[in-house]
């Protein structure tokens, strides 16, 4: 993998995040419902919760707003249900994209999705076609120039799996989900803060995209993450637009 072409694309998603604050607030405030609803609303004994708050406040959203979203996941306050589903499919050269949705009204979504997998030249899989692809962990990923000696330290002693050092001087710390918190903060209190801190799907095989098919697969993914009812978006894509 080129090894620049990590760092472009996390930047670009921090800058189409930035762009989006409405709509990252309304996902947040839908992961936060939905994971009170399933594991209850004390974010000390429920992870899921605790990581959707933790985002949330990242986000400088309210703590009001917070509070209500977990009491209309626990039913203390009235509010829409929620369920979640995860369509698989290819984009362009063959690149697999997993879409993670919450949704109050399935036959909408699907309808949206394969639309733009249409529109924009992937295809729409059936389940389970690309989820092999993909590895569930924690991720985070520290500028070029981070001190990976110190970062691998605190992070193999707080429980971290993995330390790569990308080709740009990036470096990536991989987690299982459950260590993930625990690691995070540890490297904080070390004085490391990630630009890009996740329990994701990382992808365990990539496909560089490069120009023309790189400018297409972009496009794909931009319309995919602009639907309401997508949360996340994860491709083995790896993109090269310079």
């Amino acid at each position: 993998m080129a090894g620049h072409s990590k760092w472009a694309n996390i930047k670009h998603r921090k800058a189409a995040a930035d762009a989006k604050r409405g709509k990252i607030f309304t996902r947040l405030i839908k992961e936060i419902t939905v994971a009170s609803r399933l594991g209850g609303p004390d974010t000390g004994s429920n992870p899921r919760l605790r990581l959707a708050v933790d985002k949330a406040l990242d986000a400088n959203m309210p703590k009001d707003t917070i509070e209500r979203a977990i009491k209309k996941g626990s039913g203390e306050l009235e509010g829409v249900s929620y369920e979640e589903i995860r369509y698989e499919g290819y984009g362009i050269g063959g690149a697999a994209v997993m879409v993670d949705c919450m949704t109050d009204n399935r036959t909408r979504t699907v309808a949206d999705v394969r639309h733009v997998f249409s529109k924009y030249g992937g295809n729409l899989g059936t389940d389970g076609s690309v989820a092999f692809l993909f590895r569930h962990c924690g991720q985070l990923i520290f500028s070029p120039g981070t001190d990976e000696e110190v970062v691998m330290e605190a992070a193999l002693e707080a429980g971290a799996e993995d330390i790569v050092s990308n080709d740009d001087d990036s470096v990536e710390v991989i987690t299982d989900p459950g260590s993930f918190s625990g690691v995070k903060e540890a490297l904080e209190r070390a004085g490391f803060k990630a630009e890009y801190a996740e329990v994701t799907y990382k992808p365990t095989t990539e496909n560089e995209l490069e120009g023309e098919e790189a400018g297409r697969m972009q496009k794909l993914l931009d319309a995919l993450e602009a639907l309401d009812d997508v949360q996340e978006v994860y491709t083995t894509a790896v993109l090269d637009t310079d």
